[in-house]
């Protein structure tokens, strides 16, 4: 079924669950749970091409949350993340299928260890804000390099709007615009590049269903959780599969 074994796919369809579940509990790290897990058991490029429409799906959700209008503003107010962050990731994507397998485990491995482990450390990467337009033309150079190699930008991005003190309902909004926007670019870039392919797409289209039902109860359960306490899980579970990751990357 779709080009996997029905066992690769139950575990892949686990995996987005879970992710999705933790974005809508905690608005995070749902394309780090998908690409260090899924990527745990197939090739890196297929676990890139198989978060896209579910990242798609989830962060156009976040986005909308308030309404079309306000999504629209925060496309205006932070138009130079997001067009830094678009350009580069199309450009970044197309180095993809030149990277030796190992080293793009790796490079997925070890910032996603790095990551969680700086956040379990309390560490918070802050920019400067005092030039508004230069720090979200670093915050989307960054975030968008590493987005086009592994469909992950979210760190550079939360940097950005913890340093510029955005309010919490907004940061979410924003960062659900800067995401959504940077997905379609991905999309494209990548099936330029030939990630996304006729045997790539279908499995990435199957897991829209398992991860919006995991957006959806984590939306649910947020008020239930101790959310100090899930993140900090979240990061360990991280860390872990990072760890993985690099594990099969030296012993490729």
């Amino acid at each position: 079924m779709f080009g996997h074994d029905i066992a690769i796919l139950i575990l892949a369809a686990i995996i987005a669950i879970f992710a999705g579940f933790v974005k809508g509990a905690v608005g995070f790290a749902m394309p780090m749970i998908m690409i260090s897990g899924i990527a745990s058991f197939m090739p890196a490029e297929q676990a890139l091409a198989a978060l896209i429409l579910p990242t798609l799906a989830t962060n156009l959700i976040q986005s909308l949350r308030d309404g079309s209008a306000a999504a629209l503003r925060s496309i205006r107010d932070f138009r130079w993340l997001i067009g830094t962050n678009c350009l580069v990731v199309f450009a970044s994507s197309q180095l993809v299928p030149y990277i030796p397998q190992p080293v793009l485990l790796a490079s997925l491995g070890v910032p996603i260890v790095g990551f969680a482990i700086s956040q379990l450390m309390g560490y918070r990467l802050r920019f400067d804000p005092g030039n508004r337009a230069r720090t979200e033309i670093m915050a989307g150079a960054v975030g968008g390099f590493y987005g086009g190699l592994s469909g992950i930008w979210g760190p550079p991005v939360i940097a950005l709007l913890t340093s510029l003190n955005v309010e919490k309902r907004e940061n979410t909004r924003v960062q659900g615009v800067v995401y959504t926007l940077a997905t379609v670019f991905l999309f494209f870039a990548h099936w330029r590049s030939g990630v996304v392919n006729a045997q790539t797409l279908p499995f990435s289209l199957a897991l829209l269903v398992p991860s919006l039902t995991g957006l959806w109860l984590g939306f649910k359960l947020n008020n239930l959780l101790d959310a100090r306490l899930f993140r900090r899980w979240t990061l360990i579970v991280l860390a872990v599969t990072g760890l993985n990751l690099i594990r099969r990357a030296l012993t490729l």
